[in-house]
């Protein structure tokens, strides 16, 4: 998995977001993986739905389009719940009450880059 941030233009909004690469990294999601804390998120492309089942905590998601922008909106998604986006290709998945925290809104363009770990 790869660490990057997430910008909206020169604002950096997450400055700790995996890129899931590998089709094992995009299946595995954040499964078994500790609660995200502030500040960090996992990006998961090719990926327009995910699920909470088998997790032990709520997520915030932003669903994102090819172009980079935010499609939808989902905060708070409790576990054992399904959210998905029919228009979105990546799935950026951060802790409760972060969307809020950024003041992220539909429309908003996203960009992630790499950083050294």
């Amino acid at each position: 998995m790869r660490l990057g941030a997430i910008y909206r233009g020169e604002e950096c909004l997450l400055p700790r977001v995996w890129d899931a690469v590998s089709a094992w990294e995009r299946t595995r999601g954040l499964l078994g993986r500790p609660q995200l804390k502030t500040g960090e998120g996992m990006l998961i492309r090719k990926c327009g739905m995910v699920h909470t089942l088998g997790m032990g905590y709520a997520l915030d998601l932003a669903f994102i389009d090819k172009a980079g922008r935010v499609r939808k909106l989902v905060r708070g998604l409790a576990p054992a719940r399904m959210a998905g986006s029919l228009a979105a290709c990546a799935t950026l998945e951060m802790a409760p009450g972060t969307l809020d925290a950024i003041g992220l809104h539909p429309g908003d363009h996203l960009d992630w880059r790499e950083v050294a770990a």
